[in-house]
């Protein structure tokens, strides 16, 4: 792990240390075969960056208390069950450079492991009496649904505009990111409007997180997917939907043209990604991240000063200016 994601760590270092001991027993199953994939799966997590909200969010609005390590758990089970749900969807055998559980004990298992992590998640709420986190948590993972669902039917005809994108951001990653903000800010106070105001930064920064993975496709840094995968998957990302609302219908044609039929061919998709590079719509996307990440800040910035307000916007910051 990087020396910038532990420095980012520093404000929350004894709530994670603590989370990773809570969080792995909370995997745990008495069924070999899924404690088994659980450990898989826990060995090769990511950068924590959904905790790390949840528990800055938390030391903003109040203390970090025992719904806060529930509600840290329901995000991160959430979070893993879509990601092996998603390996599923989009056949995909990689997960941050390692094989995906799909890839290792087929769909089947991915699936049922998924749903495991889901009904973990409701129950722990349910048991613990924190209700409110579960609905919150619950709406993200209809939401993300919506947007998964959305964005394939788009993808069949590739009709889709600057609107109907940000409709699909917003629930797809946006939403999950808010909910974790959300959760740490209900945690800790019961004032709504603070609340609120949590679940909009996270919005934002959701959003700015999305588009920052979409600049990833067009770029040469190896992140852990090949460069090219979302033209591949005939995805709409934000360049690609940039440069088709500013050429002319030959053009057009030949950008539909090689995204429908041509999505497998290496040079062609490189062809593409030089032409989106040259019509702006890299330059145009950067600053559209900017734009939802200062919205972000606007919003911190209105917030009470703490250590934890300053570990946020540093966490922001982080998001849109990393190279993996």
């Amino acid at each position: 792990m990087s020396n910038k994601v532990d420095i980012l760590k520093a404000p929350i270092e004894k709530e994670l240390e603590l989370f990773e001991v809570k969080f792995r027993e909370v995997m745990r199953s008495h069924v070999a075969l899924l404690d088994k994939v659980n450990y898989y799966i826990y060995q090769r997590k990511g950068k924590q960056v959904r905790p790390m909200f949840i528990f800055l969010a938390a030391k903003m609005c109040g203390e970090v208390n025992d719904s806060t390590y529930i509600g840290a758990s329901l995000v991160e089970l959430l979070h893993t069950a879509t990601l092996v749900h998603d390996d599923v969807v989009d056949d995909s055998y990689e997960r941050r450079g390692f094989f995906s559980v799909n890839a290792l004990w087929k769909n089947k298992i991915a699936v049922l492991v998924g749903d495991y992590f889901l009904s973990k998640g409701l129950l722990l709420a349910l048991d613990t009496k924190n209700y409110h986190l579960l609905h919150i948590t619950s709406n993200a993972v209809k939401r993300m649904s919506e947007g998964e669902l959305l964005q394939m039917e788009k993808a069949r005809k590739l009709d889709i505009d600057e609107s109907i994108y940000f409709e699909i951001i917003k629930n797809k990653t946006a939403s999950l990111i808010a909910a974790a903000c959300e959760v740490g800010a209900a945690s800790a106070t019961d004032n709504a409007e603070l609340i609120e105001k949590m679940r909009l930064i996270g919005e934002n920064i959701g959003i700015a997180f999305q588009i920052k993975d979409d600049l990833f496709d067009y770029g040469e840094a190896d992140i852990g997917k090949p460069r090219g995968i979302d033209i591949k998957e005939r995805k709409m990302t934000l360049p690609l939907i940039y440069t088709l609302n500013n050429s002319n219908a030959a053009e057009k044609k030949w950008i539909i043209n090689t995204v429908k039929n041509h999505n497998e061919d290496r040079p062609k998709v490189d062809e593409l990604i030089k032409f989106i590079k040259a019509k702006g719509g890299i330059k145009y996307t950067e600053e559209m991240m900017y734009e939802y990440k200062h919205r972000a800040f606007d919003i911190i910035k209105t917030i009470e000063d703490s250590p934890a307000k300053t570990g946020l916007l540093d966490l922001v910051n982080y998001i849109t200016e990393r190279n993996y």
